[in-house]
């Protein structure tokens, strides 16, 4: 199904952009926040394909997805020219503060995340224009060759606009206005004026010179400081002048801010990471090579790599070369090599097209299936995975392997990022990684899955598993997807302690007529979440109200913790695992505060359900009305 599609059709459905003043998503659906609720086409997007569903509760539009509703969201937004949610953060996350390495974390890969394809596309062509030059196919002197670099340089020389618009996005603010302070500094008259040398001032106050061209730092600093002055005049303006007011006043504060003390101390806090990354590269490669290389794919898992992106790119255009990129490749494909190691290894029929599948995935630079639908499962090639990486990231940086520019997938299409002096050590610590983790998957070997009985001639028309699908822009990359040619019975036992309701009870539409799939729910008397099945945690609500399971026998589960607590934003719920964890049936998935979650207005009834319930006959309940943790709740019935 093609989700770029289907958001379009939503986003027309719904009653276009102008009618939607937030949208937000869960687990499972899409809560739109509409100025109009009448304007929504119900009954047709009822009916359309990849909708599950159509509700209104406490307010909230809602369209039920399922697992893809990530990817749905992500080509909403990207559809939009506003941002859909422009609450401030306080009100975003229910008054209950993010962890403040986490938050700026999840800033900086909002702000980078969208630009990145007009770097990436830029880079691309950089590095192409760097490949006909070196194989003489251009001169450096023809128009041809100056109009290829400008379209080359451009999104990078014009970085601050570009990031202006991209930061406001994320704060909530005007992006415009964002973009006007990148202009700014960019203007001609004002790059001339502080070239080094010349004594400038403002008001008597000193400027200080710094370039701003290709500069990133400066420009956060700016306009995150933007988005309270914005917002503070906002507040005190009445509503006929904010239009002239507004922009009026915040430029001329944060413009004259940024040049008299944000862009020098940015520019200072840049080239000081700069300086710092290319010092321990210069003088400890082998052993820098070494840890970072091998701890890259842990620092993709918690999303801290999106820290490293400013400095990646600050060095190439401060520099001309960058350290890190190679060091990201090499980890890529080590995850890669750990994967086809797997395929050589296994003798299960699945796990070898699965393996397989992934690995090549992989070497094109998407890591996700592999690394979380693969290696992670089986813990041991992820292992050897971190080792390959280390190994190579050792060689690489003994010989202070360069990239040159930033393009494409850090995988196979990523190639033209590292043309350059040290190209041939890039291909080499390539091969290492991949070669070296195979080779150490395949000798530390795995807990192999056996390959599945037939079922029983009662079974025998039943329709095959359909993989789940991979989706390496959100959580659902994690599902195991180990899947067996026939679907086999399948037992969940109770993940809490409580009444057990049918689903009917459940004050949720999309739970009570088994929209979202089959299973009855819990009345917990506890505040605490075991796994139901053995198996691996795909996906898990950033709200922490839902987890999604996928057995080791093919059936995906979700756990969904009250209804409508996804409002609560995390506040009363804390998880015990990640996306991407293997489980038993009783480990401890989540905790969380029973009491204060129905204080707030909200029941906890739990259901507990099968998603994929085209694999499954029917429902055989226990029997139970009172229930334990990992007492038999029910069993899905091939």
């Amino acid at each position: 199904m093609d989700k770029q599609q289907l958001s379009k059709d939503i986003l027309k459905l719904v009653g276009g952009e102008e009618n939607i003043d937030q949208v937000t998503h869960c687990m499972t659906r899409l809560r739109f926040n509409l100025n109009d609720n009448g304007k929504a086409d119900k009954a047709t997007l009822k009916n359309t394909p990849g909708v599950m569903g159509v509700m209104e509760n406490g307010g909230q539009f809602q369209v039920i997805i399922g697992n893809d509703v990530p990817v749905v969201y992500n080509a909403l937004v990207g559809n939009m020219s506003k941002s859909p949610d422009t609450k401030p953060a306080a009100a975003a996350t229910g008054g209950k503060k993010k962890n403040p390495l986490s938050a700026v974390f999840d800033f900086i890969s909002g702000v980078f995340t969208p630009i990145l394809p007009a770097i990436t596309g830029a880079g691309m062509i950089k590095g192409i224009v760097a490949l006909l030059l070196t194989f003489g196919w251009i001169d450096a002197t023809s128009s041809t060759y100056i109009i290829l670099s400008a379209i080359g340089d451009g999104a990078f020389y014009f970085l601050p606009i570009i990031l202006g618009i991209s930061t406001a996005r994320k704060l909530g603010s005007n992006m415009y206005i964002g973009a006007a302070i990148g202009a700014s500094v960019m203007h001609p008259t004002i790059t001339a004026l502080l070239a080094p040398g010349e004594n400038v001032s403002f008001i008597g106050l000193p400027v200080v010179a710094a370039t701003y061209a290709s500069s990133v730092i400066p420009i956060l600093i700016a306009v995150w400081l933007a988005s309270y002055v914005e917002k503070a005049i906002d507040k005190v303006t009445h509503a006929s002048l904010k239009l002239i007011v507004v922009p009026t006043v915040t430029l001329l504060i944060i413009v004259p801010v940024m040049m008299i003390a944000v862009g020098p101390l940015g520019v200072i806090i840049g080239n000081g990471l700069t300086d710092g990354i290319n010092w321990l590269f210069n003088n400890a490669g082998l052993f820098a090579g070494l840890l970072v290389g091998g701890a890259f794919s842990l620092l993709i898992i918690t999303g801290m790599h999106y820290a490293l992106v400013p400095i990646m790119i600050g060095s190439i255009a401060t520099l001309g070369y960058d350290y890190l990129i190679p060091l990201m490749m090499v980890a890529n494909f080590a995850q890669a090599g750990s994967a086809l190691g797997v395929s050589l290894k296994s003798k299960n029929k699945q796990i070898k097209s699965l393996s397989a599948s992934t690995g090549v995935t992989a070497l094109m630079g998407i890591t996700e299936p592999a690394m979380y639908g693969v290696n992670m499962r089986f813990k041991k090639p992820f292992v050897a995975a971190l080792i390959g990486a280390a190994i190579s990231g050792a060689f690489i940086s003994f010989f202070q392997t360069k990239a040159y520019v930033i393009g494409g997938l850090a995988g196979l299409s990523g190639i033209p990022m590292i043309i350059g002096p040290t190209f041939v050590y890039a291909l080499i610590g390539i091969v290492i990684a991949v070669v070296a983790s195979a080779i150490l998957t395949y000798i530390l070997g795995f807990e192999d899955v056996p390959e599945a009985v037939p079922a029983a001639a009662t079974t025998a028309s039943a329709e095959p598993v359909t993989p789940v699908a991979a989706d390496v822009n959100s959580s659902a990359s994690a599902v195991s997807a180990v899947e067996e040619e026939k679907a086999q019975d399948q037992e969940v036992f109770s993940p809490m302690t409580g009444e057990v309701k049918p689903l009917s009870d459940v004050p949720d539409p999309a739970f009570s007529e088994e929209i979202m799939g089959k299973g009855f729910a819990i009345q917990p008397t506890e505040g605490r979440v075991v796994s139901p099945i053995n198996g691996t945690v795909f996906s898990l609500s950033k709200s922490g109200h839902a987890i999604g399971l996928v057995s080791d026998n093919g059936a995906e589960m979700l756990i969904h913790i009250g209804i409508d607590t996804v409002k609560l934003k995390g506040q009363f719920f804390s998880p015990k695992v990640q996306s991407g964890a293997k489980v038993a049936v009783g480990d401890v998935l989540m905790e969380f505060d029973r009491v204060e979650i129905e204080k707030a207005g909200y029941t906890t009834i739990t259901p507990v359900i099968v998603t994929n319930m085209h694999q499954y006959e029917s429902i055989v309940s226990a029997g139970r009305t009172a229930i334990k943790e990992q007492e038999l709740l029910y069993t899905a019935k091939a």
